[in-house]
């Protein structure tokens, strides 16, 4: 009988005992970080769906994989099966981090497509403070929030791309009679309860022009939930020294999304619905929803529903295009 085991290196590849001597993990670098990270699970999938499944003329096709590269993963795949997570790739002569990171660049992006590259290699700027993209990346989850006239709405989502939470809170307090800044710490504290934790929290910046004295009150009141949100989730910030609510951008999340019409942002419902259709039809889809909360997500944009969700959707939006700035700038 022959004796399987997990290699350390891949953690799902099953080797025989009488190999392991075969296995050089020397490339590996205890202190790198673990390339799958860097990736959505879509595109894990796309990459290594190409590796497993291309000829060898095929790989050699790709941009650094020609030459003996190339053949070094067609012999992998034939000794030890197919890839199970990019990491596995140290394994293979020839490939160190770098490369592999340029090959997935290469397989993800083939046709180089530069401006709209350029454009989501730029996106990060657009999320003020500047924090290190080492940070950011350690971030296992963030809460992504939007606020209005009347909601507050906010999107919970890991850095696989899965919904964890996704809600709002309504209040009709806001902007009644005299401004009272005891009222809103009351209703902004209410929806912070219901926050759920997470390492970072991203509020939408309000972009409300200033020159228009008639909508000062609104200015007003969006600077004021801004204001009490960064004091009420950022408060450890007095400790460390560390920033965990950072403000985006709205009109960056639009471009990324191919929302806006001149310089109006419409509406995301629709791109929301196709995500929550994908994630049930799509074996990767870009966005993950659990399946025991869809029915409700998805009912709650059905036409004829007098809560159009918008904050909600624009929350959604925004968490997808915070990681995909952060995986596409890594």
């Amino acid at each position: 009988m022959v004796n399987l085991r997990f290699c350390t290196c891949c953690k799902e590849g099953l080797y025989a005992a009488t190999d392991l001597h075969q296995l050089d993990c020397s490339q590996l670098d205890p202190g790198t970080e673990d390339i799958d990270e860097r990736y959505t699970p879509q595109q894990r999938a796309t990459v290594l769906q190409v590796l497993n499944t291309a000829s060898r003329e095929e790989l050699a096709g790709i941009k650094l994989l020609r030459g003996r590269k190339s053949a070094n993963i067609v012999e992998y795949r034939d000794a030890r099966g197919p890839f199970t997570h990019l990491q596995c790739l140290l394994e293979v002569p020839l490939f160190k981090h770098k490369t592999i990171m340029k090959v997935c660049q290469s397989i993800l992006n083939p046709s180089g497509e530069p401006g709209r590259r350029d454009k989501k290699l730029h996106g990060l700027k657009f999320i003020k403070p500047d924090v290190e993209r080492k940070r950011l990346l350690a971030a296992k989850s963030i809460v992504s929030i939007v606020f209005g006239i009347r909601k507050i709405a906010w999107a919970h989502v890991d850095r696989n791309l899965t919904v964890l939470d996704w809600n709002q809170e309504t209040s009709h307090r806001y902007m009644k009679g005299a401004y009272l800044p005891s009222i809103y710490l009351e209703e902004i504290s209410a929806a912070v309860a219901r926050i759920p934790k997470a390492d970072l929290f991203l509020l939408e910046k309000p972009s409300i022009s200033t020159q228009n004295t008639h909508l000062f009150p609104v200015t007003l009141h969006l600077r004021t939930i801004e204001a009490m949100l960064h004091g009420l989730l950022g408060g450890g910030f007095l400790q460390d020294g560390q920033h965990r609510v950072l403000s985006v951008v709205r009109t960056a999340i639009g471009k990324h999304f191919e929302l806006m019409v001149g310089e109006s942002r419409t509406s995301g419902r629709e791109l929301v619905q196709q995500l929550m259709l994908d994630s049930v039809t799509q074996e990767h889809p870009r966005v993950l929803f659990p399946r025991d909360t869809l029915t409700r997500y998805r009912r709650l944009f059905q036409k004829g529903n007098a809560d159009r969700g918008e904050e909600m959707c624009d929350a959604l939006l925004q968490a997808v295009a915070f990681y995909e700035f952060l995986f596409n700038n890594s």
